[in-house]
């Protein structure tokens, strides 16, 4: 019976985090549409991140009163601590200053490296272990993807070299593996949804003055806007509500590796939104990727 429902708990826990992916699977385009490129800027980058997290604050403010949620206790502010560093300030700093100089699918090689970067910190901080070919899956789908996100950058004319915002595209990957890692670590204590909302409302006396203060003056167009609100909303919110409870119940170890589906995710977005074609080779890297994070759900993992 136990095992019955470890397996139940198990393959939710994987839907939930695939369900987490998709909504973050918009954060790439929608940070580039509220930055805008360093020719023709939008919004700050500073805006953007301290923004977006009053924005996810005074909503978290809300959920909390109206669920009555208890405080947290002593021993979970220091995760609480980590994972506001980590997703509400490290990554979307780190992202929106990189997205200025590159282009989306740029940052998407780069950013292919988390969910691998996310399962280590899984190890150093959770110390779950997982056998080798865990390990194997989990470097062959980070592979595949970086080969995909290469390959659509050639064929697209974009190229690939490295670049300064390299850099910050990988601090911005490890600051958001240690954040998702210790979120999910008192998800079980605190609840997937006041998790996030305790993470953002404790960055709130900083975060709302701060986004007052630079409120822009000049004109920005609607589209920034509106993706400013999506990474407010979803990327810094609501996705977290399935992110956090699926790492919890599936594991991090292997919940963490859906992340591999994002680059797809956000080409699936980008049909409606941006009106670009769907491709035989994206189908076949999708496929070969869904086989790395299937095959790798099976490979034991020990806690």
């Amino acid at each position: 019976m136990n095992n019955a429902g470890s397996h139940r708990d198990q393959t939710l826990g994987l839907w939930l985090g695939v369900l987490g992916v998709a909504i973050f699977a918009v954060t790439l385009p929608a940070t580039r549409l509220a930055t805008g490129t360093a020719e023709q800027p939008q919004l700050s980058p500073w805006f953007v991140t301290l923004g977006r997290a009053a924005l996810a604050g005074l909503l978290s403010a809300a959920f909390l009163l109206v669920t009555r949620s208890p405080r947290p206790e002593r021993q979970h502010f220091k995760h609480l601590g980590w994972a506001v560093l980590g997703n509400t300030l490290g990554y979307p700093l780190l992202l929106a200053y990189a997205l200025r100089s590159v282009t989306a699918s740029h940052a998407a090689v780069v950013t292919a490296l988390l969910p691998l970067v996310t399962a280590v910190v899984a190890v150093l901080v959770l110390q779950q272990r997982a056998r080798l070919g865990f390990w194997v899956c989990a470097v062959l789908g980070s592979l595949l993807v970086v080969a995909f996100s290469l390959l659509r950058g050639w064929q697209q004319g974009h190229g690939f070299s490295v670049e300064a915002a390299d850099a910050l595209l990988v601090g911005a990957v490890v600051a958001a593996s240690v954040g998702y890692i210790h979120g999910a670590r008192i998800t079980p204590a605190l609840g997937a949804e006041r998790v996030i909302c305790w993470v953002c409302l404790l960055a709130l006396p900083v975060t709302l003055p701060a986004a007052l203060w630079l409120w822009p003056t000049h004109s920005v167009a609607p589209s920034a806007w509106g993706g400013f609100i999506y990474v407010g909303v979803f990327s810094m919110w609501a996705g977290f509500f399935a992110w956090y409870r699926g790492l919890a119940l599936g594991g991090a170890l292997r919940v963490s590796q859906t992340q591999l589906l994002q680059p797809f995710f956000s080409i699936l977005a980008a049909i409606p939104l941006l009106g670009e074609p769907l491709d035989m080779v994206t189908l076949g890297f999708a496929a070969a990727v869904v086989a790395t994070v299937a095959i790798g759900r099976r490979m034991p993992v020990g806690n």
